[in-house]
Parts: structure tokens; C-alpha cells; sequence
């Protein structure tokens, strides 16, 4: 092949890549455009691809013969050390074995005929490839530390003599000038939607001024600023140039074309080159600031016309974004200090609040002003559950219902706080509360319990200034197809933004997590004393029930002993005692036989509490018949409707002392009954049954639904004073002998009974027309 034809060939190459990289980018696939992979290299160097184990070259940019002589067919191949020379391939991979950032640039010498060839040698490993890249070097020594330390040292120190984070990138923007000469330098700022601000700038005099414009997220696409994440410096020395190809276009080892993420000589994205043009660049310069591990912003660098930059200065110029990178936490901390030591002082006032609180939602409410003022907030709504309570400014109840599913499927995984500024944007029915709730943030305290506290702020008109109009990169082609097309025009743009409010500051959503941790952190610490609380109830319980078993068995005796001595008395000396000490020992032995009474329901209750119940299905139609059958024979004299209307379901439960729960519900509804045709009615309500539904509401989210049994009379009833000491141990509301007497241990026992079944019991009276008692049965 004669060098005509190898020119022929090379520029067949290069025309394929370009034509397969210059596709229409559109909306679709603007984000997804493969710029690690573009198999072209800017023309200012030389690539090679080798084996990682043979340093064998597999892959070569298209220009060697320009740089060294060598047409890119007759390296192909060939080892390394042919080009390069045993001793600094050993170089290349002593340093390998070291930190990437650390190994370049390697100074790297080619002997030839004309004379020695001096390289800045770039080298990375990307699995078994290893990139070798050359640039031609300016000097034939390379700087030592000493000179390195002397030219970053006083730009550094000026960064860390800054107080602001405006003073830091002022300093920057003016250093970095300095060094690099460029005819503008910016410092670009991300703000969470991927649009970016000019915040710092020095440029020469006769350009129009940057700063403060916006550009739209689109300008940088998500790849792109992925890499600057991987790689922090980006140079294009000549925007104006001509991509030169890599030969073979799929890696021999990998059947793939080239990853060149890493790579200082990756050509750019033919969009990218159209955007610097339409600007009027000539030659860009770019480096990352990244902020705990994400891009926070761009050191851009722009210059008229083509510019070639020395990796000393390159190398300076990543140094100190480095560490304008390690000061923006500090700088940032520092921003309005003021306004976060007043969050500080209202939280702590805040959390001392509801620390001392006993009901959360009720400490929440009384410290509203605390509250909003926490996030700088207008309008906060509280949400536990299904119960909705709104402070200060917010959309009204049917919206925040409305809202919260779709807030919910927000969070995603382990998310407990969500904000925008820019609510109708993502849901739009709130485009009809923007004057209350253009912004939100939202805390989630509990996923099971679905407690969320919603801060809102108002809309604020905004007055945004763009570099150009942003909506003039969206076309459309003949067939109507949406194209990303760069802007010919950056001059000032104003747009009207309606629907936002003020962006949350990072400060208040801090605040806003700090305060879930916080009240978390308090519900913990409830639950502990709660526990605690419980365990010595528990214990105190288990001795009482211990002691009342001991002490009521004891006292029996006695007892015993009292009434028969008393009856010894009256049969032998009836006699003697005349009328007044009769009566006095029928009294004593009334008494005895009263207090034996308490007595036995007494133990009869420590027993309930220390018995292990029989737990087994039992059906409540058959356990109902023999506790009315048992009714009726001790009843006969007394007219009592029993009424079941519909079949019970079976239950699993302790047969015995359901019995005795039903017994003692059914016999005082017909103990307390003057009316002569006296009603009892058992039955359980139905699910959709308002009373059962009110009550379910009462219960944790998620707990199944339980069954609520009722017994009904129509007897004398209860007033409402006394019903919270109903179920009190010997408490009667009646004369000793009035209604048949009793101990009035009857509805504690029964009480005891539910609640040895995991259940709860409850009543509704109205006087003089009838009680009705609940109870569930786990």
C-alpha cells in the first residue's frame, strides 16, 4: 500500500466514526449519548491501547506517523518496548502499581533519527487494557516539587485566607486567570435540578459579562457531569479541531470499542464542540468541584481563540480545585451562621418543649409557631393517619388528604424527608393552592403509623436571567421529531417563573431530619419508661395477686371461727341475752358471711390472674345455651326475653371463663331490671356497624379486625358519672341489700376475663332505659 492509499484509508476511518458520532441528539438520547466511547481523540497527542499482561499495542490513534513517525498499521502488534524501550515500559508499570493520581505525568523519550522525541506520558488501566497516552512536551526537564510547591503556594494561601463563599470563588475565578491566561474564567454553580448559575467570573474588559446568568440543565448532560466526578480537569485546547480515529474500532481483547473515560486526549461530543462555537470559544479549560462525593460545580475556563495549555499548568490548576473543593464545606457551613444559629436555639427550645410533653400531636400543636419557624416555613400540616390538624398558612384539609398517597410514593427505601420548591410542577393539582403551597417539605416519622409532618411555603414571583433563551434548544426536524439544538444566542434573557417559592435551604432541611431523629429518639425513651412502668406494674400485680390469694385463704379461718363462736352464743345463751344482744350477734354473724363473700370473690379474682386459660375453638351458640339454660333454672320466678339475633360464630378461648363472663353480663342485666318484661339481647356487630368502625379507628394501623360481642338490657341503666368506676373491685352503686345485694366484684372479674383474652371491655348506658356492654375477644 503505496501512501496515497494509507491516507485514503486513515481518512475512510475517520469519516466512518465521525458520520456514526454526528446522529441527530435528541430529547431521548441526549442523556445516553455514548461520550466515553467515541473511538476519536483530540489531535494534540497520541493514543495507545496495550495488553495489560504483554504490553502488546492493540489499538492506536490515527496521527502517529505524525508525532512519531510511524504509520498506526506498523505499530499494531507490536510490543511496547519496540516504541518505547524496555526501561521506562518497566517505568510505565512500576507506576501502575501506584495511585492514579499520583503516577502522571511520565516524562517519556522517544530516540529517532532526527533527534529525541520528548512525551508527557499519560498513563491508566481499565481492566486488561492499559491506556498509554503521549503529549508532546515543552521542556526537556521535568519541574520537581520544589518549583510545583513554589507556584501553587500563593494562590492556595489565598484560598484559605477567605472567609465567604463568595470571597472563596472570587479568589479562584482571579487565581486561575492568573495562571492560565484564558481570556474568561467562571466559577459554575449546580443547583439540585442540574441547572447551573455563574457566581464568580473575571474575564477581560471588552467581554460581555457572565455573571449571574442561569443555564438550563441540558447545557451539561447527566453523562458529562458524571465523568467530572471520575476525572476532574477537562481540556480542548482547539475547539475548532479535527477528530482524529483509533484504528481498530473494536478492542481486540474485548470485541468493544474503547472505554476512554479516563483519558486526557477523548474527543468531545459534536454537540458539545457546536455549543462552544455558537459561544465564540476557542479554547476551554474545565474543573471539577465536587462536594462530598457529588458535583457541586465547574472552574470553566474560555479563550477567544485556540490556546495550548502545559500539563504544569493543567496540574496546578486541578490542585487548586482540589482544594477550593475541600473549602466549599467550610465556606458553606459558614454562609448565613446567623440565621442557622437561630434555627439552633429554636430547635432546642423546641425539642425541650415536646420532650416534656406526654401526647406528641398535642405538643406539636401547642409549640406551632416553633414549628414553622424551625424550616422558615408559612404553613405546616400534621398528619397521624387519617386525622389531619393544619397551623398557620396551608391548603385546606380535602387537599392534604388528596395529597398524601402521592407524597407517600415519594419516599423511596429508607427516604424520611422530601422537598420542592416547585410543587405544581410535580403534582399538579396544586397549582390551585400555589398561593399557599408552591413549596414543600415533608418529614416522615412512621411508615406503619403513616405520621407525616408537611411544611408549605407561598409562591414568590421569581425573575430568573438566562444566558439566551433556554427553550431555544428544543427544535423540531420535517418529521416533527424534538431535537436538542445548541443556542446561537447567550446574551440576557429574563424569565417571569410563576409556582415556586423559596428554595429550601440545606440548613432547614437538616433541621427538619434533625428534628425526626429527635422525636424519634423521645418516643424511644417513652416506650422504654413505658416498659419499665409496665414490668413493676406487672410485678406489683403478680405480688398483690399473690398476697390477696394468702390473705383471703388465711383470713377465712378466723372468719369461720368468729361466726360459729357467735352461734355457740345464741343456741347456749338465748336465754340469758336479752333482745338487744340477740341482734347484736345475728349482726356479727350477717357480717361474717358477708365478709366470707368478699373473700371469695377475691380469691376467686387473684385465681383469674394466676390460672393459665384452656385455649380452644369453642362455639359461642352452645356455650350460650347452657349459660341461659343455668340462668333460667335459678331465675324461674323472674320473666326475662332472651333474644340471639343470628347464629355466633366460634371462637377460640377459655370455655369456663367466657361462661363466667357471659353469666355475670346476663345476670346483672336481669339483677338491675324493674321492669316487668325484662329484655336481653346477645349478638356482635358487623364490620361496617358505625360503633365497630369507630372503634377499629382507635387501633394501630394494620390491626385486624376484631370481632365485638354485645349483651343488651333494658334495665335500669347507668349514669355517666359513675361509668369510669364501673368495673372497680367492690364498688357498688347500690344499698347493701338493694337489687339482691352482691360484692360488686362481678364486673371486675368479667373485666379481668377480656383482658386475660387480649380484649377490651366497654359499655353504653342511658339511666333508666338500658346498658350495653362490649367486649372483644383475641
Amino acid at each position: 500500500m503505496n501512501s496515497t492509499q494509507k491516507a485514503d484509508s486513515i481518512f475512510s476511518e475517520i469519516s466512518a466514526v465521525i458520520t456514526n458520532i454526528n446522529q441527530h441528539i435528541d430529547l431521548n438520547n441526549c442523556d445516553r449519548e455514548p461520550i466515553h466511547t467515541p473511538n476519536l481523540i483530540q489531535p494534540h497527542g497520541v493514543l495507545l491501547a496495550v495488553s495489560a499482561d504483554e504490553y502488546r499495542i492493540l489499538q492506536v490513534s490515527l496521527n502517529t506517523a505524525q508525532f512519531l513517525g510511524i504509520e498506526p498499521q506498523e505499530l499494531l502488534e507490536r510490543p511496547l518496548q519496540k516504541l518505547l524501550g524496555e526501561e521506562q515500559v518497566r517505568a510505565i508499570e512500576g507506576r501502575l502499581a501506584k495511585n492514579f493520581d499520583n503516577i502522571n505525568p511520565l516524562p517519556i523519550e522517544i530516540e529517532k533519527n532526527r533527534g529525541t522525541l520528548y512525551f508527557n506520558g499519560i498513563v491508566h488501566r481499565n481492566g486488561k487494557i492499559v491506556i498509554v497516552e503521549l503529549e508532546p512536551r515543552q521542556f526537556e526537564k521535568v519541574r520537581d516539587f520544589f518549583s510545583f510547591y513554589e507556584l501553587v503556594k500563593t494562590p492556595i494561601d489565598k484560598l484559605r485566607n477567605t472567609n465567604t463563599l463568595e470571597e472563596l470563588c472570587d479568589t479562584i475565578v482571579g487565581e486561575v486567570k492568573t495562571i492560565t491566561d484564558f481570556d474568561r474564567v467562571m466559577v459554575y454553580r449546580f443547583d439540585t435540578e442540574g441547572a447551573g448559575t455563574v457566581i464568580a467570573e473575571a474575564a477581560n474588559d471588552e467581554l460581555q459579562p457572565y455573571l449571574g446568568l442561569h443555564y438550563p440543565a441540558t447545557d451539561i448532560p447527566k453523562q458529562a457531569k458524571y465523568l467530572f466526578t471520575l476525572k476532574s480537569l477537562r481540556l480542548i485546547p482547539d475547539v475548532a479541531y479535527e477528530p482524529v480515529g483509533i484504528t481498530p474500532e473494536l478492542n481486540p481483547l474485548t470485541n468493544e470499542r474503547l472505554d476512554m473515560k479516563m483519558t486526557v486526549l477523548r474527543s468531545v461530543s459534536p454537540f458539545h464542540i457546536e455549543y462552544l462555537n455558537n459561544m465564540g470559544v476557542g479554547a476551554t479549560l474545565v474543573v471539577s468541584l465536587v462536594k462530598n462525593k457529588q458535583l457541586w460545580g465547574l472552574i470553566s475556563c474560555h479563550h477567544n481563540t485556540p490556546k495550548k495549555v502545559t500539563y504544569e499548568t493543567r496540574t496546578i490548576c486541578e490542585f487548586i480545585g482540589q482544594i477550593a473543593s475541600f473549602e466549599l464545606i467550610a465556606k458553606e457551613h459558614n454562609q448565613d451562621l446567623d440565621y442557622k444559629m437561630k434555627l439552633k436555639s429554636i430547635q432546642s427550645q423546641f425539642i425541650e418543649a415536646i420532650s416534656a410533653a406526654k401526647d406528641l400531636q398535642q405538643s406539636l400543636t401547642e409549640n406551632s409557631q416553633c414549628l414553622l419557624d424551625l424550616v422558615g416555613a408559612d404553613g405546616v400540616a400534621l398528619c397521624f393517619g387519617k386525622y389531619v390538624t393544619l397551623l398557620g398558612n396551608t391548603p385546606n384539609q380535602e387537599f392534604i388528604i388528596k395529597l398524601l398517597p402521592w407524597l407517600e410514593a415519594q419516599f423511596y427505601d429508607e427516604d424520611v424527608i422530601y422537598e420542592t420548591n416547585y410543587l405544581s410542577k410535580l403534582y399538579p393539582d396544586a397549582d390551585e393552592h400555589k398561593a399557599t403551597a408552591s413549596g414543600l417539605l415533608a418529614l416522615f416519622i412512621s411508615r406503619e403509623q403513616k405520621i407525616f409532618i408537611i411544611w408549605f411555603r407561598p409562591e414568590v414571583l421569581q425573575t430568573v436571567n438566562w444566558a439566551g433563551n433556554p427553550n431555544q434548544s428544543v427544535e423540531r426536524d420535517k418529521n416533527g421529531t424534538l431535537l436538542l439544538s445548541p443556542r446561537t444566542s447567550f446574551s440576557l434573557w429574563k424569565e417571569t417563573v410563576l409556582g415556586k417559592s423559596l428554595p429550601w435551604q440545606l440548613c432547614e432541611v437538616e433541621a427538619a431530619s434533625e428534628l425526626r431523629s429527635c422525636i424519634i429518639s423521645i418516643v424511644l425513651r417513652k416506650a422504654e419508661e413505658l416498659t419499665q412502668v409496665n414490668l413493676e406494674l406487672a410485678r406489683s400485680n403478680t405480688e398483690l395477686d399473690a398476697f390477696a390469694y394468702i390473705a383471703s385463704h388465711d383470713l377465712k379461718e378466723p372468719l369461720r371461727g368468729i361466726y360459729n363462736y357467735s352461734s355457740f352464743l345464741l343456741e347456749d345463751y338465748r336465754e340469758i341475752l336479752d333482745s338487744s344482744g340477740v341482734d347484736k350477734l345475728n349482726t356479727l354473724m350477717s357480717l361474717t358471711c358477708r365478709m366470707e363473700d368478699l373473700i371469695n370473690s377475691l380469691l376467686n379474682y387473684s385465681r383469674l390472674g394466676r390460672a393459665e386459660l384452656q385455649m380452644r375453638p369453642v362455639d359461642f351458640n352452645l356455650l350460650l345455651s347452657d349459660v341461659l339454660d343455668t340462668i333460667k333454672a335459678s331465675a324461674r320466678d323472674t320473666q326475662v326475653e332472651f333474644r340471639i339475633p343470628r347464629s355466633l360464630p366460634t371462637v377460640i378461648c377459655d370455655r369456663t371463663r367466657i361462661s363466667e363472663l357471659f353469666t355475670n353480663l346476663i345476670s346483672n342485666g336481669i339483677k338491675y331490671n324493674q321492669k316487668q318484661e325484662k329484655i336481653i339481647e346477645i349478638g356482635y356487630l358487623d364490620s361496617e356497624d358505625p360503633i365497630a368502625i369507630a372503634k377499629m379507628q382507635k387501633y394501630r394501623q394494620k390491626t385486624p379486625a376484631k370481632t365485638i360481642f354485645y349483651v343488651r338490657d333494658n334495665g335500669i341503666g347507668i349514669r355517666k358519672k359513675h361509668i369510669e368506676c364501673i368495673f372497680r373491685i367492690f364498688k357498688r352503686l347500690h344499698g347493701q341489700k338493694k337489687y339482691g345485694g352482691g360484692t360488686g366484684a362481678g364486673l371486675t372479674i368479667a373485666k379481668k376475663i377480656v383482658e386475660r383474652h387480649g380484649g377490651e371491655i366497654w359499655l353504653e348506658s342511658v339511666y333508666q332505659e338500658g346498658t350495653t356492654f362490649y367486649f372483644t375477644c383475641n
